[in-house]
């Protein structure tokens, strides 16, 4: 029964492995589209929060209404964000996180007019970036992910010597990293140092399962090719629910107090999500295309 279920689903694969293609091909282009509007509106890839634009970051020990704390210095702060900070267990407020463009004299002058009472080292931290060292700091981490994708792809070239399949892994990491900015940005994020260096680890995280796939498919002789390639689906699929499973869990937990590492896991998340649709989906197809071509090539 197993065997008939096999054949059935490799027989399935066979007929539809093209067609399945047109998916991530579609999300890449509309991917494209949508990033190429957002740097014309934005002239950057991505909403930057204050460690990347400068500015301040003020926690305030205690509790606040959080509601009405914005409603009234919202219009007296440029690009305000605030963030509640909770007790995981007991979800008792502890502090709020202010973060804005302004200043920190202004900002501690709003926020003191605001509170009724002076702020200091007992009852809160000031935090202040400035905007030329923020820039610089983005220059940096941009040419960062750079070489990482460059050195990657010489890699991958090295390993493979073969166009085709390395071009493959190289674009299903591509797609990876732009379609999870997509929906970052979608989501309104803003991203910060540490959102960048989550694109970092993702580049590895993307990589890892399309070498596995490339490997076992090119590499390995035996068997035939459907069998090799589900035996790297079901390994390949461990690694990567594995991996997503843990994060997802470690940002429920951290969500609520650490602002930093709720963005590194929701990054991750989301980039391991896209990871199975661009490697078993887009990398797949290309690759038993590829190998298709090449037996038919041979064999007249």
């Amino acid at each position: 029964m197993e065997e008939i279920g096999n054949t059935k689903q490799k027989n399935w694969h066979d007929k539809y492995y093209k067609k399945l293609l047109l998916i991530p091909i579609i999300l890449l282009v509309l991917s494209l589209v949508y990033m190429s509007i957002f740097y014309s509106k934005n002239d950057d890839f991505i909403y930057k929060d204050i460690s990347l634009t400068g500015g301040t970051s003020v926690t305030i020990y205690g509790k606040i209404d959080l509601l009405d704390l914005e409603q009234s210095i919202s219009d007296k702060l440029d690009d305000l964000n605030t963030r509640e900070i909770y007790d995981l267990i007991t979800r008792e407020q502890k502090a709020v996180t202010i973060e804005t463009k302004s200043d920190g004299k202004q900002t501690r002058q709003v926020l003191e007019e605001y509170l009724g009472y002076e702020l200091g080292d007992e009852n809160s931290s000031f935090e202040f970036t400035g905007s030329a060292l923020s820039e610089s700091f983005y220059g940096q981490l941009l040419i960062a992910i750079l070489f990482a994708f460059i050195f990657m792809g010489i890699v991958v070239f090295i390993i493979f010597r073969t166009f085709v399949p390395s071009t493959a892994v190289i674009l299903s990491a591509f797609a990876d990293i732009l379609m999870t900015l997509c929906l970052v940005n979608i989501f309104g994020m803003k991203m910060s140092s540490a959102g960048i260096v989550a694109l970092l680890m993702l580049i590895g995280y993307s990589v890892d399962t399309d070498i596995l796939l490339t490997t076992r498919i090119l590499k390995r002789k035996e068997g035939e090719l459907n069998t090799r390639i589900f035996k790297a689906f079901k390994t390949g699929m461990t690694m990567t629910l594995t991996s997503l499973f843990a994060v997802v869990f470690a940002l429920v937990i951290v969500k609520s107090f650490s602002i930093v590492l709720s963005q590194i896991f929701t990054i991750l998340a989301i980039g391991l999500g896209f990871d199975i649709l661009n490697t078993w989906i887009t990398n797949t197809s290309i690759l038993k295309w590829y190998i298709k071509h090449k037996e038919k090539k041979n064999a007249d």
